[in-house]
């Protein structure tokens, strides 16, 4: 079966945000995509500890490059989101399929990464002015979930 949607983690640095991304797409139905190098080891504990249980519950695919993981994926629709976006995240129309990619916790995406795609797909989540950005698997949630939701919580619990 098809993922509904995916999560891409660009080089992910901090085992914890990873461990409850993974607990979300278990929660969710996403696919969780890793892209290397990433910032620990899988089997880290402080990793395994944030994912708890999750990991068996949850399809994460490991990838040696953003083109890799793209090609493998061929998504409906890549969104990036970056503190640079201008449209905001509830604003397109997300399709089964789509994929969501987020950039490492102390850098974000590389400005390469958001100039392939176009200024649509490049998102923001709102904020207050003059904050940094949102805590990386805060900011999968709030995406992940909207864009469940768009799509009618298909595959949720009653």
């Amino acid at each position: 079966m098809a993922a509904m949607l995916h999560v891409i983690l660009y080089q992910p640095e901090i085992p914890p945000n990873t461990g409850n991304v993974i607990r979300l797409c278990a929660n969710t139905g996403a696919t969780l995509h890793l892209v290397h190098p990433l910032g620990f080891d899988l089997d880290e504990r402080r990793m395994r500890r944030a994912g708890l249980d999750y990991r068996e519950y949850t399809r994460i695919v490991e990838h040696d490059s953003l083109e890799d993981c793209v090609a493998d994926i061929s998504p409906a629709t890549l969104y990036a989101l970056s503190t640079r976006g201008t449209t905001r995240h509830d604003a397109p129309h997300y399709e089964p399929g789509s994929a969501f990619l987020f950039g490492p916790e102390t850098r974000g995406l590389p400005q390469t990464v958001l100039d392939s795609l176009p200024p649509g797909q490049v998102l923001r989540i709102p904020m207050q002015p003059d904050n940094r950005s949102l805590n990386l698997s805060n900011a999968v949630a709030v995406v992940v979930y909207e864009a469940w939701r768009q799509q009618g919580f298909t595959g949720a619990a009653p």
